[in-house]
């Protein structure tokens, strides 16, 4: 079974950037498309990101032209890099299969943006 294992979160002012990593130990996720959520305190877990096996990407409206996700098949990981930070970014950023997670969910990384 696929463990998830995401980091790379912190605490980042208004108008900065970060990049997440999220790291699949045990079989090869390269054949799937993956997608990064985010839950914010109080709301749903929402899909913000996803790239295909063929690197095609979707983006929410949310994040479309502030956030980048990639992925290194041969580090089995996904990225997420994220710029021009929102306070309404703020939630834990999670990593999983897209559009409907199949894998467990891992533990997350914080997203905190605030001044």
């Amino acid at each position: 079974q696929v463990q998830l294992v995401e980091s790379g979160g912190g605490l980042v002012q208004p108008g900065g950037s970060l990049r997440l990593s999220c790291a699949a130990s045990g079989p090869t996720i390269r054949f799937n498309a993956m997608g990064w959520y985010r839950q914010a305190p109080g709301k749903q877990r929402e899909l913000v990101a996803s790239i295909t096996s063929g690197f095609s990407t979707n983006y929410a409206d949310s994040v479309k032209g502030r956030f980048t996700i990639s992925r290194d098949n041969a580090k089995n990981t996904v990225y997420l890099q994220m710029s021009s930070l929102k306070p309404e970014d703020t939630a834990v950023y999670y990593c999983n299969t897209a559009p409907t997670d199949r894998f467990y969910w891992g533990q997350g990384t914080q997203v905190t943006v605030s001044s």
